[in-house]
This record gives structure tokens, sequence and C-alpha cells, in this order.
């Protein structure tokens, strides 16, 4: 047999008992412990991340197998080194880790959050604030001032009417009797009988009750204002956690910018805390272990809808807002990066991406 004739009966032979090629399985990491974007529920994941990559990867037929990792950070690293081809969840495209990752279309914006604790004795402080307010000592002044005055009017109409210079328990003693009755209302009958003392009397009660309106009003107002002011510890800006515990996850974005923070003089500095799982802030500020939790506003918003105890609350929110998308591998093929980013281009663009995130906020 000519040998041509041999080797096409081999190359024939060769591609016959060789399998096709399988489209290659892409290695997906995802972490847990990041709700609404990706955690484990009942042993299987969940999140709008996760959500949102599998809709991807039914699009365009890709397939994968999702690989566990600890944290955000952890995923990043992964990815960097070719270990990963693809990390899903919120992941902030920071300036920083732009110039050593490569990312995917970004789906979202958010910004970075504070989540703090009020105690249960805020309440009372509150009051006692609102107590020692100068506005409410003007307030009752005046209404004492007011009273008083009529006090005195009430005196002289009832010269030839009551006659309480005259009465047993002396000048001092009347005047007073006068004043406690006009300031508390029981025993008008006693202390008046002309009609110009009734119609003092009546002014009074006017008087009264304005008062009394405004005293509560103002109390209210100031008591919520307070608690308010006290829910967020009087954290109005990122300065105001100087010297406080902070709870942040490892290398997320919120602990660089602490960090940065911490970096830039800030005294007394800021006394970072690690935060293995979002969901268990609540449980650390009601240890008194940190006095506040630093991390996505969508991570915190979701929280705070699971939560029925209202002493928790966001003191900050909207803190450098960036975008947010899925890590990908250097060592990823561009065909592949372009489905992936074709495919999330029309999630954005059909509102599939809104809707999720809106499910993800009101509990997934």
């Amino acid at each position: 047999m000519p040998i041509p004739l041999l080797r096409a009966l081999a190359i024939g032979l060769l591609l016959a008992t060789t399998p096709l090629q399988a489209a290659a399985v892409l290695r997906v990491g995802v972490a847990d412990g990041s709700q609404p974007c990706s955690f484990r529920k009942q042993g299987s994941w969940s999140g709008m991340a996760v959500e949102l990559w599998q809709r991807i990867a039914d699009q365009e037929r890709l397939p994968y197998v999702l690989v566990a990792r600890e944290n955000p950070a952890s995923l990043l690293e992964a990815t960097r080194r070719g270990e990963l081809d693809v990390a899903i969840g919120c992941i902030t495209v920071s300036p920083e880790r732009l110039g050593s990752n490569r990312f995917s279309l970004p789906f979202q914006e958010t910004g970075l959050g504070v989540m703090t604790l009020r105690s249960r004795l805020d309440l009372g402080v509150s009051l006692l604030q609102s107590l020692l307010g100068p506005d409410l000592i003007r307030l009752l002044l005046a209404y004492v001032g007011l009273i008083g005055l009529l006090s005195v009017a009430v005196w002289r109409v009832e010269r030839s009417g009551s006659k309480p210079a005259a009465w047993e328990v002396g000048r001092r003693r009347g005047f007073a009797l006068i004043f406690q009755v006009l300031a508390t209302g029981p025993g008008t009958n006693t202390v008046v009988v002309t009609a110009r003392g009734h119609s003092l009397v009546f002014l009074a009660y006017l008087v009264r009750i304005v008062s009394a309106s405004l005293l509560v009003s103002y109390v209210t107002i100031n008591v919520v204002r307070g608690n308010q002011d006290l829910a967020s510890r009087s954290v109005r800006s990122l300065n105001d956690l100087a010297g406080q515990r902070v709870a942040v996850r490892p290398g997320s974005v919120s602990e660089e910018l602490l960090r940065g923070l911490n970096g830039s003089g800030l005294q007394p500095p800021i006394q970072l805390r690690k935060l293995m799982r979002v969901p268990d802030a609540d449980s650390l500020l009601a240890a008194g272990t940190v006095d506040a939790v630093m991390a996505d506003d969508i991570q915190l918003d979701f929280l705070l809808q699971q939560i029925s105890d209202k002493r928790f609350g966001l003191a900050l929110r909207d803190l450098n807002p960036q975008s947010q998308a899925f890590a990908l591998s250097p060592t990823l093929n561009n065909a592949s990066v372009s489905r992936i980013n074709v495919a999330l281009g029309r999630l954005k663009r059909d509102g599939v991406v809104s809707q999720l995130r809106r499910q993800a906020i009101n509990g997934w």
C-alpha cells in the first residue's frame, strides 16, 4: 500500500478515535456573607449577582462551575492570578483596583454607608437634653410671667369682690393661691366673684392650654430630633469616626477608604475591626464590640430590612459612589469577555438589573 495512503488512513483513525473538544467550563468565584449580592441559602447560592450571572450564562450558553471564596478581596486575588475566570458579586471598581484587575461592563453604581446603634437610654438622654434646652426655659419663663401678670390683675380687680387682701391666709399666701389657681385650673370659683375676675380666669385658661400645646410640641420635636442625632452617634462625616471602632470586610473598599483616612493624619486614628459577614453587623453593634460598621449601601439597606430592632440605622450613606462589576481573569479569552459584556449590557437595557436590585433591597 502506498505510503501517502497509509498516512491518510492513520490520520483518519486518529481523528475518529479522538473526542470532540468540549466548550471550556468557566471557573466562577463567589463569596458568602455578602447579602444581598451573594450568599448561601439552604446550601444553594443566591443573591442579586448570582442571579445576574445565571441569566448571562443562560443567554450565552456558557458552562461554568461555582467556586467558593472567603471574601471579595480573595475573589479579586484569585481572578488576578488566573485561578478563577470570573468573580461575581457587587465588586466595586475603584481607581486603585483598575490598575491591577480586569472588569466587566459595570452593572450598577452604589456608595458606602455607616451603620450605628442607639442605646435604649438614648430616648431618656434626648428628653433630658430637651428639658435643659434654653428654648424650653424661655418658654416656661414666658408662661410664668403671663400667669404672674394675670394674678396681679385678678388681685386688683377682686379688691371689691373676693377681697384677697383680707383672706385669713395672709396677703402673700393669698397672692400665691391666686397664682396657683390660674396656673393649674382647679379652684377658680374660690378666688374670683366679679365678672371681670372671671374674664381674667378665662384668659388664664387660654394662656394655659396654648402654653401646654407649645410645650408638648417642643419636647416631642426635640426628643425625636435628638434621638435621631444620637442614632448616628453624632457621626455626620467620616472625620467623626476618629477614635471609634469600625468594622469592615478585609480587603474591601471600605477598609481602603478608612486606612487612607488614617494615613492622612486623622487623630485619634480609626480602629479597624474585621467584619467577616455583613449580616453579622447588627450582632457586633449590639454586643458593643464595635461602634460602627461600614459597607456598601445596598448591603446595609438589605440588612436593615431584615432587622426588627429599630435602634439600628444609617448615620452616613452615599459615600464615595462608584461603579460595581464582575472581575475577569486576564487570561480569559476576548470572545468570552465580549459575550459576557454584551449579555450584561442587554440585561441593563431591558431593566433586568434594576429589577434584581429592587428585589435584593426588599429581601431576597
